[in-house]
């Protein structure tokens, strides 16, 4: 592949999805209906709409940020990997100076537009988010460190802190629990991804944990992390007293299918099939528990 600034077949179309492709777009969506969810029960039912699409548009950015990032930092390992390797910096289509350079426009936009927009603390968490998954996860223990996930997802846990403080200014014990929700529902996420690509791990020398521990021994942390996750959403229910009889619907539902994908990939712990399904359904799980707390906070007025 020829290196976008040389290129013959340019075109302005191709240069706009290989930028778009930095931010890894897919992953947005989820930390945006946490942070959807966490606003709703911070303002009872009620939150602004200019507040909403500002505090969106900013956690938007923000992530976006950290992704691009994150693909200059870890370009060499993208072009190890069958999964990453036609990502845009590793098939040459963006040059790594280019992508920094946008990642730190991402980064000013977000921090001006929840700034202005929102209020200070939005916009000082979003920079800690950036600063985290960037320094702490991205450098410090993707490569060196099996329980990397475990403690990178604080990362991934950090838009319900910003979407409650756009609202009320503060973080409540409320809050911290939407952080440590989401903080306690990325390692069976991300693991059943994990045992899907273990090979792509192992060959671009990665200590993921199906990788240094081995398949089985990563499936019974997936059933235990997904066991707490599950008991601790409904924490907002009691003692929290947040959440009601809707979202109690949504959790025991939600959580009870969560519990039967566990299960059946702890009986057929190679089955990459299992682990694929498992992957899908936790994005499933969070994204509807989101929208119950959404849906109940909406109809406990």
């Amino acid at each position: 592949m020829t290196n976008i600034g040389v290129f013959s077949d340019w075109h302005p179309w191709r240069v706009v999805r290989n930028y778009y492709l930095l931010t890894k777009p897919r992953i947005i969506p989820l930390l945006l209906m946490t942070t959807i969810a966490a606003m709703f029960m911070a303002g009872k039912g009620k939150v602004d709409w200019f507040t909403l699409v500002t505090t969106l548009t900013g956690g938007s950015l923000a992530a976006a940020a950290a992704q691009t990032f994150n693909c200059v930092y870890d370009r060499d390992i993208d072009a190890q990997m069958k999964r990453t390797r036609h990502r845009p910096i590793p098939s040459r289509e963006v040059p790594p100076s280019h992508a920094i350079i946008f990642g730190v426009v991402l980064t000013l936009l977000s921090f001006t537009i929840l700034a202005v927009g929102v209020n200070l603390w939005a916009a000082l968490l979003a920079m800690v988010g950036i600063v985290f998954y960037l320094l702490v996860y991205t450098h410090w223990l993707k490569r060196y460190n099996s329980q990397s996930i475990v403690i990178g997802g604080a990362a991934g846990a950090i838009p319900p802190l910003v979407g409650w403080v756009a609202v009320t200014g503060d973080l409540s014990i409320t809050a911290w629990a939407l952080f440590l929700l989401v903080f306690l529902w990325t390692p069976p996420h991300f693991w059943s991804l994990a045992l899907m690509i273990a090979e792509d791990y192992e060959e671009a020398g990665i200590p993921m944990l199906p990788v240094v521990a081995g398949v089985e021994s990563t499936v019974r942390q997936i059933c235990f992390y997904t066991l707490t996750t599950v008991v601790f959403s409904f924490v907002f229910v009691y003692p929290l007293y947040s959440a009601g009889l809707i979202y109690l619907g949504f959790a025991s539902v939600l959580g009870f299918i969560f519990l039967l994908f566990a299960w059946n990939l702890s009986q057929q712990p190679y089955s990459k099939q299992l682990a694929k399904s498992t992957f899908k359904y936790s994005i499933v799980y969070l994204t509807l528990l989101s929208f119950g707390m959404v849906v109940d906070t909406i109809f406990s007025l």
